[in-house]
């Protein structure tokens, strides 16, 4: 066997190189492990926010009984929201995720299936309704039961629990979580 030159083994080398790192990226990328995040916001943990399958269900507590997501945290509606429409998006949407699914939403404990629906969000996402009412989540509820959010006045109107009738809950109840007047970055602005 003939000893290769220097300069050619240079070459080969700087050739070599790269088509080996290459290998290696698109070996790493083909991977099949697949994380299937459902978190919907920062501090919620458990939350069921663009599952295929979101289940609605209740959860009393020191303000009545109230909807939550099918991991017991706190659904909450917007007062400047319309039956067709979410009017929280961009900042607002980081503080109050909205409650989004891919499949049909489903009803449990005292929640009424037939009060379930779904509006197609500003960014074609499906979120989900009760009785007219876009559900959202709170990123201070970090523990099922959490009714941080409740009465709270966060980029320019009222955030409510949802009783199962589809009537907000508008007081705070004795021994509730406390009701934060604002959230960071709770400005009128950048909804």
């Amino acid at each position: 066997m003939t000893p290769i030159p220097a300069r050619a083994l240079v070459r080969l080398c700087r050739v070599a190189a790269p088509i080996a790192a290459a290998a290696l990226v698109i070996a790493a990328c083909s991977s099949s492990s697949t994380k299937s995040g459902t978190s919907a916001g920062g501090g919620t943990s458990g939350t069921t926010s663009g599952a295929a399958a979101v289940t609605v269900q209740t959860r009393s507590g020191p303000v009545g009984t109230f909807l939550t997501d099918g991991s017991g945290t706190a659904l909450y509606m917007f007062a400047s929201d319309t039956s067709s429409m979410s009017t929280c998006s961009r900042t607002c949407a980081t503080f109050w995720p909205p409650l989004t699914t891919t499949g049909t939403p489903t009803a449990s404990g005292s929640a009424t299936s037939s009060m379930l629906a779904t509006i197609t969000r500003s960014d074609g996402s499906k979120q989900v309704s009760y009785d007219g009412h876009p559900l959202y989540l709170f990123k201070e509820d970090t523990a099922p039961g959490d009714t941080n959010g409740q009465g709270s006045s966060n980029f320019g109107a009222k955030w409510w629990l949802l009783a199962p009738s589809g009537q907000p809950i508008t007081s705070s109840g004795s021994g509730s979580s406390s009701s934060p007047s604002s959230a960071p970055g709770s400005s009128s602005a950048g909804y």
